[in-house]
């Protein structure tokens, strides 16, 4: 599916990510996890949390309610979720992004 990844970032491993319609290619360090993912189909993402998250939007869209302040971000915005900070929101189909998690076994290879 994908087609904004490199061969580079296409031949990590890919990350083991519970959402339909997704692509992920998951780059391991030793106290955080950097994701590439693709999305072919909208996603609703449930209200949870977790350690901290920086996200770079590289196509399409993402609605996010973080910490009850609803924004919308599109391609070349980041955002940032602070660590255990509620949040939850949709994903559009078409949507790729480059998303540096503070913690080392968010997911797991596929």
């Amino acid at each position: 599916m994908s087609k904004i990844f490199p061969e580079v970032i296409k031949n990590l491993p890919e990350a083991d990510i519970p959402l339909d319609g997704i692509t992920a290619f998951l780059s391991q360090g030793d106290q955080h996890q950097i994701i590439f993912m693709e999305f072919e189909k909208d996603v609703d993402l449930p209200e949870h949390e977790h350690e901290s998250q920086y996200g770079i939007v590289l196509e399409g869209k993402i609605e996010l309610t973080i910490d009850g302040v609803k924004n919308t971000f599109v391609k070349g915005d980041r955002y940032y979720i602070p660590s255990g900070v509620k949040h939850f929101g949709k994903i559009f189909a078409g949507y790729a992004d480059m998303t540096f998690f503070n913690e080392k076994d968010r997911y797991s290879k596929k």
